[in-house]
């Protein structure tokens, strides 16, 4: 084989790898649908809302979210139907990998930027370390926080895995 045969094939090669990772990150990218499962439900078309109550538990990939009672507020069909926003009462729980983050009232944002704002004594514990505060906002997307009034109990090191 020829040097240039050789180039060209390290070419779409090269870019055969490019085109497969940007693939790969667009389908983690794609919104994996919400599951949310209660003992009672009430939906409201004229309201655009739908109420769960009783041992709430939503699910999106490795974020869950329990809550006595959830409701849903999302667009009319026309606009797609979406989910808006989701507010969370009572028992509020959400949990990821070791991460929990309680509270008496959480509200879910689907936009501008995807996040959960936490009130009501919020508390987020990590291992044995707990930070508390006024009011915590979780940014998903990112998976970073930011704690209004806080006070933090740090209690061990975060080791590399």
């Amino acid at each position: 084989m020829s040097i240039q045969r050789i180039s060209k094939l390290i070419v779409i090669l090269i870019f055969l790898v490019f085109i497969n990772s940007v693939i790969a990150e667009e389908k983690k990218e794609m919104a994996e649908p919400i599951v949310i499962t209660s003992k009672t439900l009430i939906n409201d078309s004229k309201a655009k809302t739908a109420t769960f109550e009783g041992n709430v538990v939503a699910k999106r990939g490795e974020v869950t979210l329990y809550a006595g009672k959830m409701i849903v507020y999302y667009e009319d069909e026309q606009k797609g139907g979406n989910i808006k926003m989701i507010e969370a009462i009572g028992n509020v729980k959400l949990i990821k990998a070791d991460r929990v983050i309680t509270s008496h009232k959480a509200t879910y944002y689907h936009e501008p930027e995807e996040r959960v704002v936490f009130t009501g004594e919020p508390r987020a514990t990590e291992g044995k370390n707990l930070v508390t505060g006024e009011k915590i906002t979780y940014f998903m997307k990112d998976d970073r926080s930011l704690v209004e009034k806080s006070k933090v109990y740090l209690k061990e090191k975060k080791t590399e895995k």
